[in-house]
């Protein structure tokens, strides 16, 4: 009836089932396609990634920071805001234009961190995603003029790296008299834009069709070996559970361009700080006997046999794990790649709003 809601969203109050008893037929295409696309680890990974949709001129409701989309159907996960007030209050260059914004200011879910970028956008629905295929472009040096091959006749917008949350909505504030209804966000992912949610989608498989690479083929990890590794480890390091992870490390091109740095935000905030030690399976047998470092590394590359996650890692991390194992296959042995460097890492690892979304994903598979 009027008075339900999707289960991707929050109980409505009282005065909100009078006033808005549509609200439940709005919002349900929306939480059945982030189900979806959050299903899929080729566009969406873990926590990341975020959609939203406006209604009318009063209102947006987008993905609260730190859940994940491939829950949408299952718990809420969004939270509504007032959205003439964010834009007013991105105006002022307020610090955090979404919290005092919320319909709900007893909610306890926090409105993602991109909100403002939400926000800003004309379109009635913007679909965040970390597709591999994308990123595959976004950490090229080149890869503006390569997009631009694949994306022609699409409105489309190339945005510069910028820190996610305000810094990155400013970069996109920059390209908006473009009218692009595609944003390529270097060294993060892709944004789309449109007015019904069935629009969203469909623009977004014309995309991800337009800009999808063949991954190289990667063998399978050294399951035994990786065993014995975790044994001598004594419970600090398991195998990576999804299969994914593990070609960064069983494919020589992908282990090199892993070792030289993060190449997204994500990485590094539930990996941490790169590089990311790679070793041969003595040198990773020498160093599990002797280092004890209960916070060591989150992952470890071992060249053959294939990905070790810190033990106490959860869910984030693993699909963090499996994200580099599904872009660096996609990547050109001869490709100029641009890394995050030292204060880029530096900012995601001391921000108090990825520290937060973090906590959400410490819990256990």
């Amino acid at each position: 009836g009027a008075d339900r809601l999707p289960l991707g969203f929050r109980a409505m109050t009282r005065e909100e089932r009078v006033r808005q008893p549509d609200l439940a037929a709005d919002l349900a295409p929306l939480v059945a396609l982030s189900a979806r696309i959050g299903a899929d680890r080729h566009l969406i990974q873990g926590a990341g990634g975020n959609t939203s949709l406006k209604r009318g001129e009063r209102e947006i409701w987008v993905k609260a920071s730190g859940t994940w989309l491939a829950r949408a159907e299952e718990k809420p996960i969004f939270v509504g805001l007032d959205l003439p007030q964010i834009l007013r209050r991105l105006a002022a260059l307020e610090s955090d234009p979404a919290m005092p914004s919320r319909l709900d200011p007893g909610a306890v879910l926090r409105p993602s961190i991109e909100t403002t970028l939400h926000a800003l956008l004309p379109h009635r629905v913007v679909l965040h995603v970390h597709s591999v295929n994308a990123l595959a472009f976004a950490v090229r040096a080149d890869g503006r003029d390569r997009a631009a091959e694949r994306l022609k006749g699409l409105r489309w917008a190339w945005v510069p790296y910028a820190k996610p949350g305000l810094p990155l909505t400013q970069a996109v504030r920059s390209v908006l008299p473009e009218r692009p209804d595609v944003l390529l966000l270097a060294n993060h992912g892709l944004v789309i834009g449109a007015e019904t949610t069935s629009a969203a989608a469909a623009l977004l498989t014309e995309v991800e069709t337009r800009l999808a690479v063949t991954a190289r083929s990667t063998p399978p990890a050294d399951q035994a070996t990786l065993a014995r590794l975790a044994r001598i480890a004594e419970g600090r390091y398991r195998p990576a559970c999804l299969a994914e992870a593990h070609a960064a490390a069983t494919d020589p091109v992908s282990l090199a361009m892993a070792s030289q740095g993060a190449l997204y935000p994500d990485h590094v905030v539930f990996l941490g700080p790169s590089p990311i030690p790679t070793s041969s399976i003595s040198e990773a047998e020498y160093h599990l006997r002797t280092c004890r470092n209960p916070q060591g590394p989150a992952l470890v590359l071992v060249a053959g046999a294939g990905a070790l996650l810190r033990a106490d890692l959860g869910p984030g991390a693993e699909e963090m794990a499996a994200c580099l194992g599904l872009v660096l296959p996609r990547l050109d042995p001869a490709a100029p790649l641009v890394f995050l460097d030292v204060s880029q890492e530096a900012e995601l690892l001391d921000w108090d709003a990825e520290k937060y979304r973090q906590s959400l994903n410490a819990a256990s598979l």
